[in-house]
């Protein structure tokens, strides 16, 4: 099983398979349109335009399930980020990424991916308030916070998971790195 076997809702309804970006690089990210997080939808637009061309397609899925950061309708979070962010990569259906209601492709990647820490001053703000909702958050594969990618190589296979407060410029290297 890979990326490839998954389905996605688009924003409109619609069924999107994944197997539509197979050979592309993929970073997939669960995104919030109010988190401290959310400038990094300038990060990921920059780097969006600077590698499309080179075969990398970034998966937005707005998620409302930390803190409530991305309460709009799907319209209204669209309409959000591209005119704050100019973002122009796919977004799909607000979603969930944890807990019985997780769609099936974030199923699949938190059980095939460990937390590898949070790292920087963010890190020390995040993890007493993930604490207090996963007290084994160490432990398990579970999505932390808005902002976590994962980096999906071109033949549908996991590369690396990247918690929110990791550095984009450490992101973009192994993105760089996957495209080559």
């Amino acid at each position: 099983m890979n990326i490839y076997d998954f389905k996605i809702k688009a924003q409109d309804g619609s069924e999107v398979a994944l197997s539509d970006y197979k050979g592309k690089v993929l970073l997939i990210v669960n995104t919030a349109t109010g988190c401290g997080f959310t400038p990094q939808y300038g990060e990921l637009q920059d780097l969006y335009e600077l590698h499309q061309k080179d075969g990398l397609e970034i998966l937005d899925f707005p998620c409302n399930q930390f803190g409530e950061q991305a309460p709009g309708s799907d319209e209204e979070i669209h309409s959000f980020c591209t005119g704050r962010y100019g973002i122009t990569f796919p977004q799909f259906a607000k979603i969930d990424v944890n807990g019985e209601n997780a769609i099936p492709l974030y199923k699949y990647l938190t059980e095939n991916t460990t937390f590898a820490g949070f790292s920087g001053p963010m890190g020390l703000i995040l993890g007493p308030i993930v604490k207090k909702m996963d007290k084994d958050y160490k432990n398990n594969g579970n999505i932390k916070w808005n902002f976590t990618k994962f980096l999906i190589g071109r033949n549908g296979e996991i590369v690396a998971r990247f918690e929110p407060t990791e550095s984009l410029d450490k992101v973009k290297a192994k993105v760089e790195e996957a495209l080559t």
